[in-house]
């Protein structure tokens, strides 16, 4: 039996304290952007030091954020420090992702029924509410059933591939970003964890590879 939707003005103040949390994790990223603009001298070495350690958590974190651009920073890292900064961006794009990945992994999918059910999302909360107590396997099969639409079977047929693919693909963050995709992945529990890590291992590489040997700059 379906509970009573949340009234109008609780899902407004919802939204807007979501929107509040997004607003302020983005601001964060690009002050955390600007900051990393150092010019490198012999004088300013331990700062330049603190300033990549410091941008690199921050990369990891907010770019685990579902919505938060905090590839910026990245991008920030690499425009600054040039190619041998490449490896640990990679590192910490992969460890934000698997970062973000693991938080879904242990969200209850409860979440994720009640949150599709705020935003009046039924037939899509009644799909997870089904989906909810079976297995992971299960759940593959659940989707792949013939009641299902063609799309929805071929995409969790090939989930690590359509994974692989929304992670890369340009403008994603209207979708969740990076961080959102590997929530909302993690969340599904249809995605393995060793084949996700060397998904993602293998998805964020050609950025970091195009930095080192070609000398790519942003």
């Amino acid at each position: 039996m379906r509970t009573s939707s949340p009234s109008m003005g609780s899902i407004l103040l919802r939204i807007v304290i979501l929107i509040a949390v997004l607003v302020l994790a983005t601001w964060g990223a690009h002050e955390v952007r600007d900051a990393l603009n150092l010019q490198i001298r012999p004088d300013n070495e331990q700062q330049v030091h603190r300033m990549i350690m410091f941008g690199a958590v921050a990369y990891i974190g907010l770019l685990a954020l579902p919505f938060v651009p905090g590839a910026e920073i990245g991008l920030a890292m690499l425009a600054a420090f040039g190619p041998a900064i490449a490896p640990l961006i990679y590192v910490c794009t992969v460890a934000s992702m698997v970062l973000a990945y693991t938080a879904g992994r242990f969200l209850p999918i409860a979440v994720l029924q009640r949150f599709l059910s705020t935003v009046r999302m039924h037939r899509a909360a009644d799909l997870v509410a089904r989906a909810a107590p079976l297995s992971g396997d299960d759940r593959v099969a659940m989707l792949l059933d013939g009641q299902s639409a063609r799309g929805m079977r071929m995409a969790v047929r090939y989930r690590y591939v359509a994974l692989a693919l929304a992670v890369n693909t340009p403008g994603n963050s209207i979708i969740g970003g990076g961080g959102g995709i590997m929530l909302m992945a993690g969340l599904s529990g249809i995605f393995s964890p060793l084949a996700t890590v060397a998904t993602i291992a293998l998805a964020v590489s050609p950025v970091p590879l195009a930095v080192v040997f070609f000398g790519l700059r942003f």
